[in-house]
């Protein structure tokens, strides 16, 4: 690891204490939503110019965070989908973010065993490597081994990761609830997560292992705090899924000053694609993404009694 202090929870957790929010902001560049002000072409993902318009939105966006949040989510299938230049934008986006001071968690959910969980470690928890994350999503149905090469980057580099416990979405039911001897499969794992938890606790606050926790199921994120209770949730669900920013809260608990924390709450497209009046000039553009941002900022910060 880089020097005390330098791991992924502690810095993360320093930045939202600052800032006074535990936002994230998803980058989702859904390519039909992409205002006029930024689209060229009729933005096929096949075409070479719509890298180059995902590129200019993601960084003017990105511009609008700095200093008002602490951390970003890249979703890579976004980026994918546009072949190697989309990959590029998305390792050039990464870079500029964390130039900016911004923490970035690239939601990937990789998890495979052997060589090549290794490679994938590699690829974005490795120090110098071509899409180099703080923190990345990974999943755990393939056992503890498909695991283990992200876990021991984490480990040597101080880097987060957030494994699928409670996912946000309706189908997390057919197998996250499913229970075996008499327990839910999503206890389960978070039991057996329970250990690396406490390895990966570098600086004896918060652990660099952390799980994702869908807003959408508020009271099993307070069973799963009982179970992991210095793990940091990423939480999504917030907003479009239907979640209040209270129910994202419920996994949190107080820290030092009394403020709720413990995790991020991850929203897209409360933030990325204003409603209305956003489309036609780089002011008018600007102003609507600040108020989107300025009134999820001050939600969630009422939530956590700060109002």
């Amino acid at each position: 690891m880089n020097g005390a202090g330098s791991d992924f929870a502690t810095r993360l957790a320093q930045e939202t204490r600052r800032l006074g929010t535990p936002l994230c902001v998803g980058i989702d560049p859904h390519l039909d939503k992409i205002p006029a002000l930024f689209r060229i072409g009729d933005m096929d993902y096949r075409k070479p110019q719509t890298a180059e318009a995902v590129a200019a939105f993601c960084h003017a966006f990105i511009e609008r965070l700095v200093g008002r949040v602490g951390i970003i989510k890249p979703q890579i299938a976004f980026f994918e989908q546009l072949g190697w230049r989309g990959l590029r934008v998305l390792e050039e986006v990464a870079r500029s973010a964390r130039r900016s001071g911004l923490l970035v968690v690239l939601d990937a959910k990789r998890g495979d065993i052997g060589s090549t969980s290794e490679a994938y470690a590699n690829s974005y928890l490795t120090p110098g490597s071509f899409l180099e994350s703080d923190a990345l999503t990974v999943q755990p149905y393939m056992g503890m081994d498909a695991l283990e090469p992200f876990i021991a980057r984490a480990e040597e580099y101080g880097r987060g990761l957030f494994v699928l416990v409670r996912t946000s979405n309706q189908g997390a039911r057919d197998f996250q609830d499913q229970h075996i001897n008499g327990e839910p499969l999503y206890l389960r794992v978070a039991r057996v997560l329970a250990k690396v938890s406490e390895r990966l606790n570098l600086s004896g606050e918060w652990s660099n292992l952390g799980i994702v926790v869908g807003a959408t199921y508020p009271e099993q994120a307070l069973k799963l705090r009982e179970v992991l209770p210095r793990s940091l949730f990423l939480v999504p669900g917030y907003g479009a899924q239907g979640a209040s920013a209270v129910d994202s809260l419920r996994g949190f608990v107080p820290g030092p000053d009394g403020i709720l924390e413990g995790g991020i709450v991850n929203t897209s497209r409360m933030v990325l694609f204003p409603q209305t009046g956003y489309d036609t000039t780089t002011k008018g553009w600007e102003k609507a993404i600040d108020d989107n941002l300025g009134s999820v900022i001050s939600n969630l910060s009422e939530a956590l009694g700060k109002s």
